[in-house]
């Protein structure tokens, strides 16, 4: 049998593990801090709210769960293909908790603050920074429409990723609904905003040409793709966008997060607007944002706002907007950079004979109440070999029973 994980997923070792966990502690302590709940959610939904879900790419990307039995016999027997499937792994966490605040919102607050951190499924080609299995760290706030609620986890989020130590990064924050405005007066059809939207966030990837042949592919007007050209070759500033948004509203909205944001951040960090920024899914329906550290290539989180999808599960549309830590990509950056976990506990290897275990314990029960981790060993016959091991394996000092009360440190 085959030893190596399967492609697009990984084997953590102790100290990875170790590593995974403190990155992860700091971000629920910090979002807990703020106020918010933590949920769980299964990793398994229902194939028809997952098609149902507005993902766009994504959707291309789900692990799907055949049918068992006589299900997927009737199925096959029927040579409907598409419907060999009636389950699937999430492709991300807001839809499950969507469908999650449908079901039990009578019991929760409003609106209702959660955390989310759990892993989550796509089948992307594999590379580094973008995994098949992966792990998300969201915060989302439902059932308000107050712009507070945004200002909220853009400066939640930043404050988890400041404790991180991933460097300067940069908020860029932009309004779909400003985006349609814009897109609209370059003539682009109000049913084609979903599908223009979609290939407009893969600006970075492939380029203006790119995405002109992409829009060319999805016959969106020639006079649409011109105009939307001279977009992507100009930029556009704040001000250009009002002037072409139709959409004052809106507008004053987006104005004012971007404000009060760059106001939270004093200068720890830089707030931007950006016109380009998307993001894939098509549930957003208004304010979306993204973070992008000096350090790594590409974005290390983002969210926005998603007004219609729990409408979905509920028939009436509920305010919702969430943000949400791409915590592969921070961590596997940190451990390349031999990051160091501060303030840990000190680890010590306390070794004895194997007739001498309720000394042993009894004695490691004394350390830990020092405050030490301690792990009781049997005494190796070849004791220079073993503390290399324990040394490697991140161990601070070891202590052998009956030898000294206090513990040895191992060699730096």
């Amino acid at each position: 049998m085959k030893t190596t994980p399967v492609k697009g997923t990984a084997d953590y070792l102790p100290s990875q593990a170790r590593l995974r966990d403190y990155l992860q502690g700091i971000i629920l302590e910090t979002y807990r801090a703020a106020g918010f709940e933590r949920v769980m959610t299964p990793a398994i939904e229902d194939m028809e709210n997952l098609d149902k879900s507005d993902g766009g790419d994504n959707l291309n990307l789900m692990f799907k769960i055949m049918k068992r039995g006589e299900k997927l016999d009737a199925a096959l027997a029927a040579g409907n293909f598409d419907d060999l499937a009636d389950l699937g792994l999430r492709y991300d966490l807001t839809l499950p908790l969507s469908r999650f605040y449908a079901a039990n919102r009578a019991k929760l607050s409003s609106p209702f603050k959660c955390i989310q951190i759990d892993k989550a499924y796509r089948a992307e080609r594999p590379q580094k920074g973008r995994m098949r299995e992966f792990v998300q760290c969201d915060i989302d706030i439902l059932g308000s429409d107050s712009p507070l609620c945004e200002l909220e986890l853009i400066h939640t989020t930043a404050a988890a990723l400041l404790k991180l130590d991933i460097g300067r990064f940069t908020i860029k924050i932009n309004d779909r609904r400003v985006l349609r405005g814009v897109l609209s007066s370059a003539g682009v059809a109000g049913e084609q905003m979903g599908t223009v939207c979609v290939s407009l966030d893969k600006w970075d990837k492939i380029g203006t040409e790119g995405v002109l042949a992409e829009l060319s592919e999805k016959q969106i007007a020639p006079e649409a793709v011109e105009a939307i050209g001279k977009l992507l070759e100009s930029g556009c500033t704040l001000e250009q966008a009002e002037a072409l948004c139709g959409d004052p509203e809106s507008m004053e909205r987006l104005k004012g997060i971007l404000r009060d944001s760059e106001a939270l951040a004093a200068g720890k960090y830089d707030v931007a607007f950006d016109l380009l920024l998307i993001r894939g899914q098509g549930y957003y329906t208004g304010t979306v944002f993204e973070i992008q550290s000096n350090k790594f290539r590409g974005s290390v989180a983002g969210g926005g706002r998603y007004d219609g999808l729990i409408g979905k599960f509920t028939g009436e549309n509920v305010p919702a907007v969430g943000f949400s830590i791409g915590f592969e990509r921070i961590f596997q950056i940190l451990e390349s950079q031999g990051f160091s976990i501060p303030g840990k506990a000190r680890r010590i290897a306390l070794l004895c004979n194997e007739d001498e275990g309720v000394a042993a314990v009894s004695k490691a029960e004394e350390l830990r109440g020092d405050g030490a981790e301690v792990s009781v060993y049997v005494r190796p016959k070849k004791m220079g070999k073993f503390l290399n091991r324990l040394q490697e394996q991140g161990f601070d000092a070891f202590l052998v029973l009956g030898e000294s009360e206090e513990p040895k440190p191992l060699a730096q």
